[in-house]
């Protein structure tokens, strides 16, 4: 095949057809737990985390609720993904070769978030929230009924392989997905005089995006490490739906999400789905989440 600007052009359009295709393929599950940001500016602050809004009774004025600031902010990181086609195999008409590489890249565009959000996750015991405290605590710092503050906690501790209870239920879900600039287009260099192509003898294509991943309302998520079983379970369960904001008022967490590794997903599954446990008795806890199996908890 002739290298010129119809069968560049011709090449170009085939290979934007297979990453199309394999963004077409994903199915991410990062966006099951969090919130996507739109981006504008190179970082955001999320200053209004601290504050659930609730009404009141409208007697006289309204009262205005200020955000309370708490200076957590996101800056949007740059990611980049980068192929080359040998222009001896474009000229021996074997690009066909390459095609699932550019489905592959397509693919991987639209779930590379996945990589991002999960090992943020998994860095929630050790990595501080909005409040200064770890996503995963035990000493949230949280005012009661009288205005006194005390220690709440989104995690009971442990040693072994991680598991996570949420309410993925409402508009701001545990964790913040920050969109700038999204993974969808295919950017290519592949000109007769372009540097790579002229001295390298390479075509290149490549994919990239900006965003950054972070934490959001700690309530709604219960992290541990202890023994996947009925009775951690519990507490994970009884620890959410118990939550309350400021001042004592209720959230109503309705944990119906059930995170977990592969190595997890036996007692995931032991745990929320069989309905007879120990020999026959009634699962009390059966069909009170779903459970999804991630392997970016690996």
């Amino acid at each position: 095949m002739e290298l010129n600007s119809t069968t560049l052009r011709a090449a170009g359009v085939g290979f934007d057809a297979a990453f199309a295709r394999g963004l077409a393929m994903a199915q991410p599950v990062y966006e099951r737990i969090t919130t996507t940001i739109n981006s504008t500016t190179a970082s955001n602050e999320y200053g209004w985390l601290g504050k659930f809004p609730k009404f009141r009774e409208w007697i006289g004025p309204r009262v205005i609720n200020a955000l309370q600031k708490h200076g957590y902010t996101l800056k949007n990181r740059s990611f980049e993904s980068t192929i080359s086609v040998n222009r001896d195999d474009f000229e021996d008409d074997n690009l066909g070769i390459y095609k699932p590489l550019f489905e592959e890249l397509g693919l991987q565009a639209r779930m590379f978030p996945n990589e991002l959000v999960f090992a943020l996750l998994m860095l929630g015991f050790s990595t501080k929230c909005y409040d200064g405290q770890y996503f995963f605590d035990t000493d949230h710092p949280v005012l009661d009924k009288d205005g006194k503050p005390v220690s709440v906690a989104n995690t009971d501790g442990g040693a072994g392989a991680p598991w996570f209870l949420m309410d993925v239920s409402r508009a701001l879900k545990p964790l913040i997905f920050q969109s700038r600039k999204k993974f969808d287009k295919l950017v290519r260099k592949d000109k007769e005089d372009d540097d790579n192509v002229f001295f390298g003898n390479e075509l290149v294509f490549g994919s990239d995006g900006r965003c950054e991943v972070g934490f959001g309302f700690w309530q709604m998520a219960w992290g541990s490490k202890q023994a996947l079983d009925a009775a951690h379970y519990e507490t994970a369960r009884v620890a959410l739906t118990s939550m309350k904001a400021d001042y004592g008022n209720p959230l109503a967490i309705n944990p119906t999400l059930l995170v977990v590794p592969p190595s997890l997903e036996g007692a995931a599954k032991d745990v929320v789905k069989s309905v007879l446990v120990n020999g026959g008795e009634t699962n009390k806890w059966a069909n009170t989440a779903e459970v999804l199996v991630v392997p970016w908890l690996a």
